[in-house]
């Protein structure tokens, strides 16, 4: 019986790169999630050795950090509104629009957030939400309050709806949206009118309404909160 050779897996013909390895991991977060982002993992897609990437990379955690970082770099830099307002709006729907695109990123903004507030993640959105703050006009005194009223709002608004996403997608491609609506409205309906008035009055007039608009229409809410009183 002939002995069977194992193939060895082809090798890259060229240097590696940072950026080659930390596009490769947001490829694999995109597609297996946190768990399925390893070294050797990347490895095979890069079609090189772990050595290679641990010239560029010292740690997975690491390599968290830099793929959260490289998603947002894009997003937190394309700005078309006009006035401070319209641009606000930009950050939080490039926010938005990334979290929802990339299921894994709102659980990594998260444990960034709060276990490195210095860290590029923190600052980067932290300074693009602020300088729209600073635009606005108001005093500096509510600068850090309203800039951190705002970034809460958009990720925790922005995680929860991919969250809502992920759990449609979980009900399979035959879950309508409209029915599920009509469903949980069907539910309040039946509330006690004592115990939920306000939550039986809602569904009253239906829970039909667009995700991003509701999103926006948050922002707009916060943003008329921050200018009130410090009108010029």
């Amino acid at each position: 019986m002939t002995p069977r050779t194992r193939q060895r897996p082809e090798r890259r013909p060229s240097p590696l790169s940072r950026e080659q390895i930390i596009e490769a991991a947001i490829g694999l977060l995109d597609t297996a999630g946190e768990s399925g982002l390893t070294f050797r993992a990347l490895s095979e897609h890069l079609a090189t050795g772990p050595g290679a990437i641990y010239w560029h990379v010292a740690s997975k955690s690491e390599l968290l950090v830099a793929a959260t970082d490289h998603t947002l770099a894009d997003v937190l830099s394309q700005e078309a509104g006009t006035g401070p307002p319209g641009r606000i709006h930009d950050v939080a729907l490039g926010l938005f629009r990334a979290i929802e695109e990339h299921p894994w990123l709102a659980p990594q903004l998260t444990a960034q957030i709060s276990h490195n507030p210095t860290g590029p993640v923190t600052t980067r959105i932290f300074e693009a939400i602020g300088q729209q703050v600073y635009a606005l006009g108001v005093p500096a005194s509510t600068w850090f309050t309203a800039t951190t009223a705002l970034m809460h709002y958009i990720l925790g608004a922005a995680g929860q709806n991919a969250a809502n996403r992920a759990r449609a997608s979980s009900l399979g491609p035959e879950t309508d949206r409209d029915a599920h609506m009509d469903a949980v409205t069907a539910l309040w309906q039946q509330l006690s009118p004592q115990e939920y008035p306000f939550t039986r009055a809602v569904a009253d007039h239906g829970l039909d309404h667009d995700d991003r608009a509701q999103f926006l229409a948050g922002i707009d809410l916060i943003t008329a909160g921050i200018t009130a009183g410090h009108a010029h």
